[in-house]
This record gives structure tokens, sequence and C-alpha cells, in this order.
């Protein structure tokens, strides 16, 4: 087995509340290795929007140890982790966060803007993501003439378009009917087919099922997992 994505250490988390500190995250180790798709569940205030944040190098770990793909990025300035976020790990959001003037294919052309260094041919490699979903007949259309299943399509191209090590996906259905977002789940794992790692945090429970590994988080500590 190679190298782990994702290892996270004795993780913790604390927040200052006016006087009083919270521990979003209690001490949480967690592997995973390349090509996985593993689901993290728990309710409200168990902690995993907040470890979604730190995996994703959004937010900063108060102690423990975190490497991404063998680096150590614990301690990351913010450049640092802008940059690492920008080239390796790939976004996905219940509300979308497509700009609303811009294309589907400017919407997904957009985090290769940031590369450095600059890469060229934005339009040709966004529609070869957009191809990937199903979505490269409503290229040019905004956001708004778009239904939420096809923002989300657009939303998971944009994710792909700097061949990331990973994508993270946060409540990815949670915005979506029941057929739409069963649509998108099926269209994660084919991608999760191509080798692509998948992490996804959710509290359905229905959702958690359709992964391969189950993370359960209560209090900020893992509770259990499951092995489908």
């Amino acid at each position: 087995m190679g190298i782990p994505v994702i290892q996270l250490t004795e993780i913790k988390k604390h927040y200052r509340m006016e006087a009083e500190t919270v521990m979003a995250l209690k001490g949480v180790s967690l592997q995973i290795e390349a090509g996985e798709f593993a689901a993290i569940m728990g309710s409200s205030g168990s902690g995993k929007s907040t470890l979604m944040h730190i995996a994703g190098l959004l937010d900063y770990l108060s102690e423990g140890r975190y490497t991404l793909e063998g680096k150590d990025v614990s301690s990351l300035t913010e450049k640092q982790m802008a940059e690492i976020r920008n080239q390796r790990i790939g976004f996905v959001f219940q509300s979308f966060n497509l700009l609303p003037r811009c294309s589907a294919v400017e919407n997904v052309a957009l985090p290769m803007l940031y590369r450095r260094p600059p890469v060229s041919g934005h339009r040709e490699k966004a529609m070869a993501c957009l191809e990937m979903v199903g979505m490269s007949h409503r290229a040019d259309h905004l956001p708004r003439q778009l239904s939420g299943g096809q923002q989300q399509r657009v939303a998971i191209a944009r994710a792909l378009v700097n061949d990331p090590a990973l994508i993270l996906a946060d409540e990815p259905t949670g915005n979506l009917d029941a057929a739409t977002g069963s649509g998108i789940l099926s269209l994660l794992h084919a991608l999760n087919r191509n080798n692509i790692t998948i992490v996804l945090v959710t509290h359905d429970a229905e959702v958690a099922r359709t992964a391969r590994r189950r993370i359960i988080l209560r209090d900020g500590r893992i509770e259990s997992e499951e092995i489908a």
C-alpha cells in the first residue's frame, strides 16, 4: 500500500467563544488511502464539518499532525494552504458556490486561473471536465439557467479541473431532491471507479451507506467505523 492521501494523527481543534473554550475535535486519528470512497457522518455538533475544514486546509488545527500525500501540512502559512488547496484538493459544497455571472465553463476554469505557475488551455480542460460530468452541452449557460442537479455537476467538474489528489464533498446532495441526489451520488461513484479519492461529509445515513467506508463522529471523536 502506498502513501496515504490523508493521515491525521491526534487532531484537536478548539475555539475561543467569549470566556469559554469549545473543543470541536478531541484527538481524531484518521487515514484515507488513495482510491477510497469514505463517508464521514455525524449529527450537528459532532465535529464532521470541522474535520472537513481541517482536511481541506480551510482551517488550522490546534494540536496534532496532518500529512497530505506524505507532506506535513500541519503548520503552513495561509498562502501555502491556499496553494495546496488549489492544486491538490477539489471541493463540492451543498450550495454549489458557482459565480452567478460566469458561465458553466468559466466557473469550471476558475481554479486554473490561480495556478502557480500558470497553465494554458483553460477552456479546453474545463470542457473536458464538463464532458466527464455530462454537462458539456450547457457549457455557456449561467448558473441561474441550470437546475440544482446541473449546477452540482458543474461544481464537480470544477473540483476535478486541477487533477486533485482528492475530492471533499460537503453534503453534496443536501439541496437536491431524492432522484437528483441519487444521480449526483452515482456520478461521484463513477469518478471513484476511475481512482479518484472521495471523502463525503453527510448527516444522512442513506447517503453514507453508499460509501464503502463509513466513519461516525460523536462529540469530536471517532465513535466507530464500518466497512461495506
